[in-house]
């Protein structure tokens, strides 16, 4: 994989990639920039800045638009009935003292400009997962933290939106503490929404029909979130925990079982890709140690199967890195990784674009 574009980001949280209108979009939500004279710390900075829109022209991607996402943690793209909405996720504004309660925007898009839709009122929320059941939308939040000193105002669990025809409104509240992540994927017929979570279990729901069920709890603390795929003529589930192991689970045809662990601490996202050689699962890790200390230059990995296990492929330096996604265009393969976190704990670290080789 080759380096082709450094991104300047401050505190990158996110990397969302679409095609609307003919055109490739890269939307890169921030979580702070640094303050002069404020520690190096991860809980500090100003988070009142925006996220950033690129658009794709030769090979590279080039500033498009700012978006006012303060804490931005995450933005997903998705279209309901030719139209097109962007949702984005706000961990916190301000510059010390901080406010959880804030408003996590929804925006639509239209001839390249986006507009606000539709605030929603959220507390530390981290992100969205948009899915259909049928000709249902429905948008899953996940959010809420569990710290001292931190009171919410607004609704603190994670929750599920559906829309109506107009907007959002919410469906169902989940049992939760402190959200990262969901992901929506379907087995046999069966619609399954799995859930991580810091502090509470993290499960995988099944879809009765009407809502979704705990089907099934995970062991490992420090959710941070999970990759379905098939491959190999399996189903497989890949979960991160942040300070526990991050594995490899197997659809068995009643449940998940444990088939791999693939590393130990560090785990934040993953990116699974599928090409002619039957596909690669990306493993993006953030960072080890304490939010007190953290180590952020970490090493993250690219997998791919080799005699029923999942076997390093590729391996790349990242600092603090939170997310990634990958893209097709001209015949070549692109990788983007967003790191948040420099060595020296500073926000202002680039993310970056790769062209992946064979």
């Amino acid at each position: 994989m080759k380096n082709i574009q450094d991104l300047d980001t401050s505190g990158a949280r996110a990397a969302e990639t679409f095609i609307h209108g003919g055109m490739r979009y890269l939307v890169v939500p921030q979580l702070a920039v640094d303050v002069t004279g404020q520690p190096a710390m991860i809980t500090v900075g100003n988070s009142n800045i925006d996220a950033l829109v690129y658009r794709w022209q030769d090979e590279a991607f080039v500033p498009h638009a700012r978006l006012p996402v303060p804490g931005g943690e995450d933005a997903e793209f998705f279209e309901i009935g030719g139209r097109a909405f962007l949702a984005t996720a706000s961990l916190k504004s301000g510059a010390g003292p901080y406010e959880l309660n804030v408003d996590s925007v929804i925006f639509e898009l239209k001839d390249g400009a986006f507009t606000e839709f539709q605030r929603v009122p959220t507390f530390a929320a981290k992100q969205w997962t948009h899915f259909t059941i049928g000709e249902r939308h429905f948008l899953a939040l996940a959010q809420g933290v569990a710290m001292e000193g931190t009171e919410a105002r607004n609704p603190s669990k994670s929750a599920i939106y559906e829309w109506n025809g107009e907007r959002f409104a919410e469906f169902q509240v989940i049992d939760s503490t402190w959200g990262y992540n969901f992901a929506f994927f379907e087995i046999g017929g069966q619609r399954f929404l799995a859930y991580a979570d810091h502090v509470a279990r993290s499960r995988v729901m099944l879809w009765s029909g009407t809502r979704f069920e705990d089907f099934q709890l995970l062991d490992g603390k420090t959710g941070r979130a999970f990759q379905f795929f098939e491959a190999q003529g399996e189903a497989w589930l890949a979960f991160a925990c942040l300070h526990d192991d991050t594995v490899l689970l197997r659809w068995n045809g009643t449940g998940f079982v444990a088939h791999q662990t693939l590393s130990g601490p560090g785990g934040r996202e993953f990116v699974w890709r599928e090409d002619a050689q039957g596909g690669e699962l990306v493993q993006i890790n953030f960072l080890l140690g304490s939010r007190e200390a953290p180590i952020t230059s970490l090493t993250s990995v690219g997998y791919r199967f080799a005699d029923g296990k999942l076997v390093p492929q590729r391996e790349f330096p990242t600092s603090g890195a939170t997310d990634a996604c990958a893209f097709e265009d001209n015949g070549h393969a692109y990788l983007v990784v967003t790191n948040s976190l420099g060595a020296d704990i500073r926000f202002r670290t680039p993310s970056k674009v790769y062209r992946l080789g064979a």
